[in-house]
């Protein structure tokens, strides 16, 4: 320990007192036991736990998140409380996750949810399943598909406990909030494990997935998992484009974008929206009329002026402006909100295929954050 003056940031049972020297030390954070008799702790009624001064922000980040920090017997899931809601965070383990998590974290702590990690991954076994011929399966026998498969397997093993750790030294660093997480990994196709943990988890309220940026995205049209998700999730969904350095929390939002229908779902999308971000901050909401041939004109204008009347009514927080949308996608170029807002239908799998939803096409256009509201 480096010379200076010695502090005391608990004191504790012997026993208590040990788990924390150890999990402080585990940390990286040097600590000492004082006024206690260590060949015969049982006597002691107190034992004072001292580190460095300098090091009090680090061990205090520790001490206040001891289910992050904490060692755990690997060989046991990680506990989750009765009715404890949650985050859904799927991760490639590229950089673009990273920044995601850090969105995730941001937003979890407001609202008091953990954050679930989850990677999916493919095996030779499943993979060959889906082969459209015979030359496109794989080519190995049993013995090495196993091996294969044990192989993927360990390597989505380490790719996740390196994240793990690399999420844990910013929390240390105060780079990202104490916020409880855990981690899942699932064998298969990704967006049907994602849409099968979130059926079978109704504790998800909310799911971020970082995108590639738009000019990497036309790469992807016949196959992007973000895409699959948002078409078929029936929870919102938040995008996180990558090299979107600034945002990295909902506070960092002045600005937003709704994609309106003049239907019912509009107030749906707005109340979502409401819930989510911080309470009584201030957003400038632009409602974007989309062109719709379902009503008249007189109908379309008694429309706009109810809502209207309900964002003012309802929100008086923020502030907002109706327009007419001449294109879709030109219109949020042009207005370049720090978040597009998108209520989603419901749509079948032969519809999804002919006719994507907006928030799908929105997707491949556009490097702005996306909050879709499934209606």
């Amino acid at each position: 320990m480096a010379d200076g003056r010695l502090i005391t940031v608990a004191i504790h049972t012997f026993d208590k007192a040990t788990q924390l020297k150890t999990l402080l030390e585990n940390e990286g954070v040097e600590a000492v036991l004082q006024n206690v008799n260590l060949s015969d702790p049982v006597i002691s009624s107190g034992v004072r736990v001292r580190i460095h001064e300098d090091d009090l922000p680090l061990a205090l980040r520790i001490i206040e998140n001891p289910e992050i920090f904490a060692v755990v017997d690997k060989a046991k899931p990680m506990e989750s409380v009765t009715g404890e809601q949650t985050l859904l965070l799927p991760v490639d383990f590229s950089e673009r996750s990273f920044h995601s998590a850090k969105v995730a974290f941001s937003i979890a702590a407001q609202h008091g949810w953990r954050v679930v990690f989850l990677h999916a991954y493919l095996v030779p076994r499943s993979s060959s399943i889906m082969s459209l011929s015979d030359s496109l399966n794989f080519d190995v026998s049993q013995a090495g598909e196993s091996q294969a498969s044990i192989e993927i397997a360990r390597g989505a093993h380490e790719m996740m406990s390196s994240l793990i750790e690399r999420v844990k030294s910013s929390i240390k660093r105060g780079l990202m909030p104490g916020v409880k997480f855990s981690s899942v990994l699932l064998e298969g196709v990704p967006e049907e494990c994602i849409a099968q943990y979130i059926k079978e988890n109704r504790s998800v309220r909310l799911i971020i997935m970082g995108t590639r940026a738009a000019s990497r995205k036309a790469h992807d049209l016949a196959g992007s998992i973000t895409a699959e998700v948002l078409d078929s999730c029936r929870i919102q969904a938040l995008t996180v484009p990558e090299g979107d350095a600034w945002f990295n929390s909902l506070a960092d939002v002045k600005s937003v974008s709704l994609l309106s229908t003049l239907e019912q779902e509009d107030f749906l999308a707005l109340d979502a929206l409401n819930r989510l971000m911080p309470p009584g901050k201030h957003l400038d909401v632009k409602v974007i009329c989309l062109p719709s041939n379902k009503y008249m004109r007189s109908t379309t204008k008694a429309a706009r002026t109810a809502l209207s009347e309900y964002c003012n009514e309802h929100f008086p927080h923020y502030s907002f402006t109706l327009e007419n949308a001449g294109s879709k996608l030109e219109s949020l170029e042009q207005n370049g909100p720090d978040l597009i807002v998108v209520p989603n239908r419901k749509k079948n799998m032969l519809l999804r295929l002919f006719n994507p939803g907006l928030a799908h096409r929105i997707l491949f256009h556009t490097d702005i954050p996306m909050m879709v509201i499934p209606v």
